[in-house]
């Protein structure tokens, strides 16, 4: 439901529930990571925010509307965005309509192929019209 909350309704549906695992804080009892496979999905932040990584991005990818939390960038910055360096709405090619300042988004390159995980500064209406300072803040691409 979270997800959904988050990403738009539907979003979670291609999630295959039984595969996941969760894991808890010792101190305070609350849920602290998502895991697929045994391998890391998603954080959940003590704010009640959902951190995505670059396996849980693709995962989520594979719904059309998740698209909507989405940076497609253009390829000349692929490799340095691919590394872990911020996107610059120069950059930006397009982006969803749910973009919004302090959203967690998936950067993709013109193919749609997930190169990075972070958090947007701008809205999609300023990432759209600024052609100069940072659009998103990446917290970890998929050379990183």
């Amino acid at each position: 439901m979270t997800l959904d909350y988050l990403f738009g309704k539907g979003v979670s549906l291609v999630i295959p529930i039984d595969r996941l695992d969760f894991t808890f804080s010792k101190r305070t009892g609350k849920m602290k990571n998502v895991l697929l496979d045994g391998k890391l999905m998603a954080i959940f932040r003590p704010d009640g925010s959902i951190v995505l990584t670059i396996r849980g991005s693709e995962l989520l990818i594979k719904n059309p509307r998740f698209k909507d939390n989405c940076v497609v960038v253009k390829d000349e910055a692929k490799d340095f965005i691919s590394k872990g360096r911020s996107v610059f709405a120069k950059h930006v090619m397009s982006c969803g309509k749910r973009v919004r300042p302090k959203s967690e988004v998936a950067v993709l390159d013109s193919s749609g192929k997930v190169i990075a995980v972070g958090k947007a500064l701008l809205s999609a209406k300023m990432m759209r019209k600024f052609r100069s300072g940072v659009a998103v803040k990446v917290r970890q691409g998929i050379k990183k």
